[in-house]
């Protein structure tokens, strides 16, 4: 190999690694899927409202990062019932479920709260009462809306009777649905999500029956982050597609100019 040919050969694989990086531009990413997360996976630095921050009977709370201890770039959270373009209490209800705690229907964009009331109430049924209760008391849907998108949300729910009966359901800010969690245990349980690759796009979570439950159910000690401040379950197992075609893409022009090299030296 001649000293041009070593500079030619370098050239390529610089060009082909900068296609690599600018391929990323052009190729559509599908929304990241939702994985299910415990407690522990909210760092220090994650956002906690425990709802004892305001007074028992607050309707439809509304939560500055000041009130709850959150930094500057912490978001404003709002709680109301469902969201705009939802129904509650209609056709299809699932088998055993009380109406009034059962939504319909996927959000419009962008996300906006509407619907029955939420508001703080005791429950002699959770340990760390006050909660957050929906319309009416421990019957009503519970939706949470957050003013700057955030990659996992969770809560402690219940009290459950009914193994499956709840979930909680995340939405983008145009109202797209990203994904649920059921409960899986009776009594009080955590449920919480995190989009797969930690990008922030929840804007919205909705607590809601989808089966039987007797005991009636609220929320409690809500958790929030963004990229960085909660914990991805395998996030480094497996490299994101377009990584994958990058360096497809410049390994083949490399290894063409090799042939090529070879060629021109025999």
């Amino acid at each position: 190999m001649t000293i041009s040919q070593l500079k030619d050969f370098s050239k390529l694989v610089s060009a082909a690694a900068v296609f690599g990086v600018a391929s990323l531009g052009t190729i559509p990413t599908a929304s990241a899927a939702i994985l299910k997360i415990g407690a522990g996976a909210f760092n220090a630095q994650a956002g906690l409202i425990t709802f004892s921050e305001k007074p028992l009977g607050t309707v439809n709370p509304v939560y500055t990062p000041g009130q709850y201890g959150g930094g500057a770039s912490a978001p404003t959270v709002s709680f109301g019932g469902i969201f705009t373009g939802q129904t509650v209490g209609t056709a299809p209800i699932p088998p055993g479920a009380t109406p009034s705690g059962v939504v319909n229907g996927i959000p419009t964009g962008p996300l906006s709260l509407g619907g029955p009331n939420a508001f703080i109430s005791s429950d002699g049924s959770n340990p760390t009462s006050p909660v957050l209760s929906g319309t009416p008391l421990f019957n009503g849907p519970i939706s949470i809306l957050f003013d700057t998108d955030q990659a996992g949300v969770g809560l402690d729910g219940g009290f459950f009777d009914s193994i499956g009966s709840t979930a909680i359901t995340a939405f983008s800010r145009n109202g797209t649905l990203l994904g649920s969690v059921l409960n899986s245990a009776t009594g009080i349980e955590f449920l919480g999500l995190v989009t797969s690759d930690g990008s922030n796009q929840i804007a919205g979570l909705q607590f809601s029956l989808v089966g039987a439950e007797s005991a009636g159910f609220a929320i409690d000690n809500l958790r929030f982050g963004t990229s960085g401040q909660v914990n991805i379950p395998g996030a480094a197992a497996v490299p994101e597609p377009f990584t994958i075609i990058g360096t497809l893409v410049g390994g083949t022009a490399a290894l063409r100019m090799r042939k090529k090299l070879k060629s021109d030296k025999a």
